[in-house]
C-alpha cells in the first residue's frame, strides 16, 4: 500500500478542509469494504443523480437512510435467522453494512425506493438561487453633453 503526506497541501490552503478530509479518507479506504454491497451511481441528467444498491434479502424496516450536511450514509441492519434453518450453502450475503457517500454541495436526496432487492436513492442537485450564476446589466453612460461657454466680455467704449 502506498502512503501519500498531504501535509504541504495543509500549510498552503485555507478554507478545503472537507476535500483535505475526503482525500485522507479515500487513500485510507479498506477495498474489502467496499465490496458490499455492490451499487451503481448513476447520472440521470445534469442536476440529477441516482444510487442503486442491492440489497437482497434486506427489508424497508432493516434498512436505513440519513442525509446530513455533504453526507449520504446508508445502513443495513441484519434480522435474526430462524433458529430451525439449516443451510447447506450459504451464497447470499446477510450481514449488517453501513455505506457513506460523500455529497458535493447543494446535493439533496428526494427519495428512495426498494424494489426487487435493489434500494434506489434519488438525488438532485438544487443551488439556491443567492449562490446561481446572474447576469449582471451593463448600463451605458449617460452621453456627455459638450458645454459650451460663450464668452461675453464687454467691449471697453472709446471715449
Amino acid at each position: 500500500m502506498r502512503t501519500y503526506d498531504l501535509s504541504p497541501l495543509f500549510r498552503s490552503s485555507v478554507g478545503f478542509d472537507r476535500m483535505t478530509r475526503i482525500l485522507e479518507s479515500a487513500l485510507k479506504v479498506d477495498d474489502a469494504a467496499l465490496s458490499y454491497p455492490p451499487y451503481n451511481i448513476e447520472k440521470l441528467s445534469d442536476d440529477a443523480y441516482r444510487i442503486s444498491m442491492a440489497v437482497a434479502g434486506f427489508g424497508p424496516e432493516d434498512l436505513d437512510i440519513t442525509s446530513q450536511e455533504n453526507l449520504l450514509v446508508i445502513t443495513g441492519k441484519t434480522k435474526k435467522d430462524p433458529e430451525n434453518g439449516q443451510y447447506l450453502y450459504r451464497g447470499i450475503a446477510g450481514r449488517a453494512f453501513e455505506r457513506r457517500f460523500q455529497l458535493a454541495d447543494h446535493i439533496k436526496v428526494t427519495g428512495a425506493n426498494l424494489a426487487n432487492g435493489l434500494l434506489n436513492v434519488e438525488l438532485v442537485r438544487e443551488i439556491p438561487e443567492a449562490a446561481r450564476p446572474r447576469t449582471i446589466k451593463i448600463a451605458a453612460a449617460a452621453p456627455s453633453q459638450a458645454i459650451e461657454h460663450s464668452r461675453t466680455e464687454e467691449q471697453p467704449q472709446a471715449a
